[in-house]
């Protein structure tokens, strides 16, 4: 599989359906850029609607962002899972980057906003009033955002080369569109409120936001669930 989508002759097998099937709600997002991704999301794209209505009675939504290119499969009454308020927040900031690059028009033709390890660092503080974590758990919050499909490592880029664009950011990270459907409208609300609290927090001692928080409307973060 890979290359322009299509099997030779342009038959999908049925393990191309299977296979589309199980990555859709074992990965939740699907990117068409990502490399063994193409046969996926064509035939999630063909088969939309036979797809939407064997989900649906399992309480998740299918959505296509055709612009951008990939698939989401999002649960529409799950159970808010939890998550570490490190991973809340990177989770959170990395959503606000997003947003600050799209005003921007800063988007490359995948519609991620890159960003290197000098801003993210600069950003996390100003957002959070925190450091960056350091590098053992930055590279686990990485993984676990790679995972629920809304940022990755450069160093990561499923095509095996970077555009120039990308080359000035390397070392860092690519926010991927997705993260605006995984992450609802709530998200930068909860940054807001993180923000306005913090300095109370640090001043009294007190949890804050507690030993773990929900990420967000949509997001499912236990590893069982991702």
């Amino acid at each position: 599989m890979g290359g322009s989508g299509r099997p030779a002759g342009g038959i999908y097998t049925v393990e191309d359906f299977e296979i589309a099937a199980y990555r859709l709600v074992a990965e939740q997002v699907i990117y068409h850029s990502d490399r063994n991704s193409r046969v996926t999301y064509a035939i999630l794209d063909l088969y939309e609607r036979e797809f939407a209505k064997v989900l649906s009675p399992l309480g998740v939504t299918l959505s296509i962002n055709r612009q951008l290119r990939y698939v989401t499969a999002l649960p529409r009454h799950a159970k808010v899972g939890t998550a570490t308020v490190a991973q809340t927040l990177f989770s959170l900031v990395l959503r606000g980057l997003y947003d600050e690059g799209v005003r921007a028009g800063g988007l490359t033709e995948d519609g991620e906003v890159l960003c290197d390890y000098i801003e993210l660092q600069e950003k996390f503080r100003l957002m959070t009033g925190r450091d960056l974590p350091t590098r053992g758990e930055l590279d686990t919050l990485l993984r676990a955002v790679k995972r629920w499909g809304i940022a990755r490592r450069l160093e990561d880029d499923d095509t095996g080369s970077l555009t120039p664009l990308q080359e000035q950011s390397a070392g860092g990270v690519a926010i991927r569109p997705a993260i605006v459907d995984v992450l609802g409208e709530t998200a930068l609300m909860r940054l807001t409120q993180w923000a306005a609290a913090k300095d109370e927090t640090h001043s009294d001692g007190s949890a804050g936001a507690g030993d773990s928080a929900a990420i967000g409307d949509n997001q499912r973060t236990s590893d069982e669930a991702a």
